[in-house]
């Protein structure tokens, strides 16, 4: 599978990204790094639509200046791409996520590594490290846990480092669930099943916490999937979407029977965690 790289150019910078990246993601967008004058998008080739691209653009030509460019990233570059812009990050000082090239971090309490391709979820976005975050402060241990559109598996390996049995990992796209398999061989991980598909593989499932951090369009669509398979006081922690898109994400999840628990926003990134009160 191909990837298209859109290269966008936008000022002011910081409020610029923030807003296209969010409008982005609805389009299908999966992956997004930060460049000197604005931000880099990739999405897969055949769900690239530039007429929405160009008319997303003109729809806020009166608030930013954007300037854009396009190009096909073939599947056998993707390594190289990556590999030029990826550092590696921590999370609260107990979370390190590198890549097998970067050195071993001397203390930290989980060391990841992600190999660098083309799956949302290297650690550099602010959604990711918000779900490591309020994952790190959850008592998961031997309880079950799944990660609901999985990308590279980071929230997955996390969760089997902190001690979560079993874990099932999910994604609709196929490189996101060779990427997982990959990264788990890599932090040497044999305790998460991974599955190729949607939430209709939930059916029948029950899980301790939920961990899903995808666009906003398919939280709500899939939410009522969700809490079917959330046992009886377990968590939904949510994230992928804007501070803007809480009231209808959480008015869903309450008409559902979860319980509010706590909110936490970066740059207007938003995560969202629920208890299931359901009996």
């Amino acid at each position: 599978m191909n990837y298209i790289e859109l290269s966008i150019e936008v000022s002011p910078k910081e409020q610029g990204c923030d807003v296209l990246i969010a409008q982005l993601s609805e389009l299908n967008f999966e992956s997004f790094v930060e460049s000197e004058l604005g931000c880099t998008a990739y999405i897969q080739e055949d769900q690239f639509h530039e007429e929405d691209v160009k008319q997303l653009f003109l729809s806020y030509s009166e608030i930013f200046k954007i300037k854009y460019s396009s190009k096909i990233i073939q599947q056998q570059n993707w390594n190289k791409e990556w590999e030029s812009s990826f550092q590696p990050i921590e999370v609260d000082g107990k979370c390190y996520i590198r890549a097998p090239f970067h050195d071993a971090p001397k203390v930290f309490l989980y060391d990841v590594i992600i190999e660098p391709k083309m799956s949302f979820g290297t650690g550099h976005h602010n959604t990711t490290q918000l779900m490591i975050q309020k994952l790190m402060s959850l008592n998961v241990g031997n309880k079950s846990l799944l990660d609901m559109g999985c990308g590279t598996g980071v929230l997955a390996i996390v969760a089997s480092m902190m001690g979560a049995n079993p874990i099932t990992a999910i994604d609709t796209d196929e490189w996101s669930y060779e990427n997982t398999i990959e990264n788990l061989q890599k932090n040497n991980i044999n305790n998460v099943l991974v599955h190729k598909g949607d939430a209709r593989i939930l059916d029948g499932n029950i899980f301790h916490t939920i961990l899903a951090n995808i666009n906003k369009n398919v939280l709500l669509m899939d939410m009522e999937k969700y809490v079917g398979s959330l046992e009886q006081n377990g968590n939904l922690i949510l994230s992928g979407f804007f501070e803007t898109d809480v009231q209808e994400i959480s008015s869903r999840a309450e008409g559902l029977g979860l319980k509010f628990e706590s909110k936490v926003v970066n740059d207007q990134w938003t995560m969202l965690h629920f208890i299931n009160t359901n009996k």
